[in-house]
């Protein structure tokens, strides 16, 4: 069958309800049409009641009498245009006594429109899947826009509560220079690595197979592989156009390849700082000689045709046009089988290299969108919509809100495992997985505010070569993962400015180092270029929000 990625949502002004069949707070589990951006009627309460009387603190309905809330929601392209319609909100509705109405703004406007609404205040009682970043957390927090949640999430948060205790860094990277949590995150498990590591470095079994190859375990192999398909006719078309490695960027390579060298050993949320790990200090890691030979293998890679030119710029279109051909040896992607429909691709483990060097540092951070969630002052019931949205944070209703609801959308085999019916899986009319998914819930394309594990979620992290890439990398993984830091808004300042500066300069530089364009020779003057940006102060600001983060 043919699978897709899990992508973000598209759609129009909605109604929401439903999900959690049975579920109930009193026995909380810790556990992704341009609609206008706001709406003056906001948090219009159905209700005949105060909201302090109509709320009922533990189980279900969340309120006596009926309420309305809007939200402004991001979507994805591939999600439906008609939330409310969707099965798992209608039996939400039907739990909670909450009819939500999500006003539907693409992805691809997300931002603009965010920022108008909030500008103009023409904004609705909660920010859904909005993808709005810390900066803004801490701006409209401050200016109490935001509600300030840390009380009202010992009370009315169970799940959430259970998951920042059970994970400190989770309310480290939520909490605000300030002190103030103002939002609820998007949450990958920890412990579901597939879905940290994303998108693994896959090659092809088969060719390997046949070049008499073992499955790469260093740098030195992968070169070799590459090297061998680029001069071998594998496909037997008799053309010699297979494509060594192809991607729509060059960024993904070099992240995935730091680790042979040592460097990146904190995550994918630091991309220029990491420790050292003969001081412990931190260090501006793309400036160290090691990250130096990183690009050099790279650079080597290209200047012998093993990395496709069109890498460098080319659109994830046209990427998967290309790699639909079967001619790409090896790419850095979430899923080959759910994007291109790539056969007899496996995904690599942490490679070791030339100086012994064997660390998996393509991790990404698992709270993926601090501001997935975020209740505004024109919201009248904070405490009923912070239970509504808790739910999603424990077991049951994250199990409804991924699966949707059993004996309906999905299984529970002998063994524990769930899996989507049938006709979802293989349905009959040839949709794919996702469109035949988004009559019953709207979680596809990300940026959703809910737990996600491993047992409920469905995505093409959950497949078993998806699985198998996590069990190899596991040895290897990062002794340390830093979330997100979290700056002031002086430390903003500086680092939408000159840290950007300094961040776009250098990779710029490196691409141009990778090309040819510039000699390594001439590495030595490029550092100090990039010192005299002003490395010194934004590694002040770095080592500032470090001591802060670790404090919190």
């Amino acid at each position: 069958m043919k699978r897709t990625k899990w992508t973000p949502l598209l759609l129009t002004t909605v109604l929401a309800a439903g999900l959690l069949q049975g579920c109930s707070q009193n026995n909380p589990e810790p556990g992704t049409s341009a609609a206008n951006a706001g709406s003056k009627n906001a948090g219009t309460n159905s209700a005949a009641a105060k909201p302090e009387n109509n709320l009922n603190k533990t189980g279900m309905p969340i309120v006596k009498e009926p309420i309305e809330l809007t939200f402004f929601t991001g979507k994805a392209p591939t999600n439906s245009n008609d939330f409310e319609n969707t099965l798992v909100w209608k039996e939400y509705a039907k739990q909670t006594n909450i009819n939500v109405r999500f006003q539907l703004v693409p992805f691809d406007s997300l931002t603009e429109k965010r920022n108008l609404a909030l500008a103009n205040g023409d904004y609705p009682d909660a920010f859904y899947s909005a993808r709005v970043p810390a900066p803004d957390l801490l701006k409209y927090g401050q200016q109490g826009v935001f509600l300030k949640i840390n009380d009202l999430i010992d009370e009315y948060a169970p799940n959430l509560k259970a998951l920042l205790d059970k994970y400190p860094d989770l309310r480290k990277a939520i909490t605000m220079p300030d002190g103030n949590i103002y939002s609820i995150p998007s949450f990958y498990s920890p412990e579901f690595l597939p879905m940290l590591i994303g998108t693994p470095l896959w090659v092809k079994k088969d060719w390997l197979d046949k070049l008499h190859m073992p499955e790469p375990t260093t740098t030195e192999q992968l070169y070799n592989y590459l090297k061998a398909v680029k001069n071998t006719d594998l496909n037997g078309n008799g053309q010699q156009d297979e494509i060594p490695y192809s991607g729509t960027s060059i960024s993904p390579l070099i992240e995935q390849l730091m680790g042979a060298w040592g460097v990146g050993n904190r995550g994918l949320g630091h991309k220029f700082v990491d420790t050292d790990p003969a001081s412990n200090e931190l260090r501006f890691y793309r400036l160290d000689p090691k990250f130096k030979e990183v690009l050099e293998y790279v650079s080597k890679l290209y200047q012998e045709g093993l990395i496709d030119p069109e890498t460098f710029t080319q659109k994830s279109d046209a990427f998967l046009a290309k790699a639909g051909k079967q001619t790409v040896g090896a790419t850095i992607n979430p899923s080959p089988v759910t994007q291109f429909n790539g056969e007899n691709y496996i995904g690599l483990g942490a490679l070791r290299g030339p100086h012994g060097d064997q660390m998996y540092s393509h991790i990404k951070v698992p709270m993926v969108w601090p501001g997935a969630f975020v209740i505004t002052d024109k919201n009248k019931n904070p405490e009923a919509t912070l239970r509504w949205i808790d739910s999603f944070y424990g077991d049951e209703g994250a199990t409804f809100y991924f699966m949707g609801q059993k004996g309906v959308t999905y299984d529970e085999k002998p063994d524990g495992t769930l899996e989507y019916k049938d006709e979802i899986r293989n349905n009959p009319d040839g949709l794919t997985l996702d469109q035949a998914l988004i009559k019953y819930v709207t979680w596809i394309g990300g940026s959703y505010p809910a737990y996600a594990q491993q047992k409920y979620f469905k995505g093409s992290e959950s497949l078993p070569e998806s699985v198998e890439a996590g069990k190899k990398a596991e040895p290897y993984w990062l002794k340390e993962l830093w979330y997100y830091f979290n700056f002031t808004e002086d430390e903003t300042e500086f680092m939408q400015s000159t840290g950007k500066d300094i961040e776009t300069y250098i990779k710029e530089a490196e691409a141009k180092f990778i090309t040819g364009d510039v000699p390594f020779s001439e590495w030595d003057s490029y550092v100090s270029k990039v010192q005299s940006l002003g490395v010194e102060q934004y590694m002040n600001v770095y080592k500032t929000a470090y001591e802060r983060y670790k404090n919190t």
